[in-house]
């Protein structure tokens, strides 16, 4: 099934207000959505009310029977999410004049696909953290996520003092760039 027909079926499915498929819609836009709205000044309510208001906008076309979608629906989505966020943010004069400048440079299809190359790097990068094996995993979270000092690292692992951590983590961070970089040049 190509990809216009699996588009055109998901807006059938919307206007029949089939669950599944609202479901589906949520489940692979959402988190791109989230992402538009937390970048850019906004919180989590902020992102499920504007993500909210973008569904019923395509319910509305889905239902109208005359809407054609010229692009895939992702794009189409994000694109009035976009546009609903700005309007929003102008009506909070958070930006004021560089909300109107702003939507005239920034290329949706652009930002889009930025976003999901990000978003793939994470994966491959969350699966080489997966693949690096312990202690790394561990010493590497331990400093760049639970923000620990070499010292705090160097107690809990057992080094006999900070350098050794320090040396510790550099090589674990060589494994893990070879690691990434071998899945990136095969994806």
């Amino acid at each position: 099934m190509s990809n216009l027909e699996q588009e055109k079926q998901l807006l059938a499915g919307l206007a029949l207000n089939d669950s599944i498929v609202i479901e589906a819609i949520y489940r692979d836009n959402y988190p791109i959505i989230q992402a538009l709205i937390l970048n850019n000044n906004g919180n989590s309510d902020e992102a499920r009310d504007i993500f909210q208001e973008a569904m019923v906008v395509i319910y509305e076309k889905a239902v109208s029977g005359n809407f054609e979608l010229n692009c895939q629906l992702k794009t189409y989505l994000y694109s009035i999410c976009r546009r609903l966020w700005l309007k929003r943010l102008q009506q909070l004069q958070r930006f004021g004049n560089l909300i109107e400048h702003l939507e005239e440079t920034v290329v949706v299809e652009e930002d889009l696909e930025l976003h999901e190359k990000h978003n793939a790097d994470f994966i491959m990068m969350e699966e080489a953290m997966n693949k690096i094996g312990e202690p790394c995993k561990s010493l590497l979270e331990a400093y760049y996520i639970q923000k620990k000092n070499m010292q705090e690292i160097a107690t809990d692992f057992g080094y006999t003092n900070s350098d050794n951590a320090k040396t510790q983590k550099y090589k674990c961070l060589i494994r893990l760039k070879k690691l990434f970089f071998a899945q990136y040049k095969n994806g």
